[in-house]
C-alpha cells in the first residue's frame, strides 16, 4: 500500500516571494561586488599618485568613509571619487592628472551644497592641514546627507 498524500506544495504568491528573494540577492551579489571593485579600483588609484598627492588622497579617502559611510568609492576618469545612488558626490584630482601645481578636491552637483546663489564647487590643495581636513569632513558629511 503506498500513501497517496501528496507533497505540500508552495502556493504562488510564495513561489514569487521566492522568486523575489533569490533576484534580490542576486542583486545585493552584484552590488557588493561593485562596492568592493570600486574600492579596489580607488586605492590603487591613491597608490599610483606622487608622495604629495597620495598623503592628501589616502587622509581623504579615510576621512569620507569615517564621515559618510553611505558613499561608495568609485574612480572618475582615473581619479578616486565617491556616489551616492551612482552619482558622484565629490572627488579628488592629483596635481600630476593635469600637471598642475595643486591637487584639487572637488563636489559635483549631486552634493547639493547650495548656499544661495552662489557657492563654491571645488577647492585646490597643496597640502592637507586639520582645519582643511575638518572644513572638508563638514561638507562631506553635509553632501552626503
Amino acid at each position: 500500500m503506498t500513501d497517496t498524500k501528496k507533497a505540500p506544495r508552495f502556493t504562488d504568491e510564495e513561489r514569487a516571494a521566492m522568486k523575489a528573494r533569490a533576484q534580490e540577492m542576486k542583486a545585493e551579489e552584484r552590488s557588493n561586488k561593485d562596492k568592493a571593485e570600486g574600492e579596489r579600483a580607488v586605492v590603487e588609484a591613491i597608490a599610483g599618485m606622487q608622495v604629495s598627492d597620495r598623503t592628501m588622497a589616502e587622509r581623504l579617502h579615510a576621512m569620507i568613509h569615517e564621515t559618510a559611510p553611505n558613499l561608495w568609492a568609485k574612480t572618475w576618469y582615473g581619479m578616486p571619487a565617491y556616489t551616492r545612488d551612482g552619482k558622484v558626490v565629490c572627488f579628488f584630482k592629483s596635481a600630476q592628472k593635469f600637471n598642475q601645481r595643486y591637487a584639487t578636491f572637488g563636489f559635483e552637483e549631486a552634493a547639493k551644497l547650495d548656499e544661495g546663489a552662489m557657492w563654491p564647487t571645488s577647492y585646490a590643495l597643496t597640502k592637507l592641514t586639520a582645519a582643511d581636513e575638518a572644513r572638508l569632513a563638514a561638507l562631506v558629511k553635509k553632501a552626503a546627507s
